[in-house]
């Protein structure tokens, strides 16, 4: 029994690194440093990203607090979409 919970629960963390994508340390244009990390993949809303607010990053087990109130695929859009050349598309 114990070697299906171990197989089945490699299965699951195979699926979740499948489906995520590791962010090598690049520098911004203006001169900040972004540290290496991980993020879900790139898709059509923000509400499944680590750091949406009650979803959890299952490599560092922090909870999301962000409402991405200036994206449109969020439920607390707030009207003011970010003005990045990619409307309502933040985060990414």
């Amino acid at each position: 029994m114990k070697t299906v919970i171990s197989a089945i629960g490699f299965f699951v963390l195979g699926l979740s690194v499948a489906f995520a994508g590791q962010v090598n340390g690049y520098y911004r244009n203006n001169g900040t440093y972004v540290a290496p990390h991980y993020r879900s993949n790139r898709d059509s809303t923000v509400t499944n990203n680590y750091s949406y607010e009650g979803n959890t990053n299952p490599y560092t087990g922090r909870s999301g607090n962000s409402y991405y109130q200036h994206d449109l695929t969020s439920p607390y859009f707030n009207g003011t979409p970010y003005s990045n050349g990619r409307y309502g598309h933040s985060g990414y």
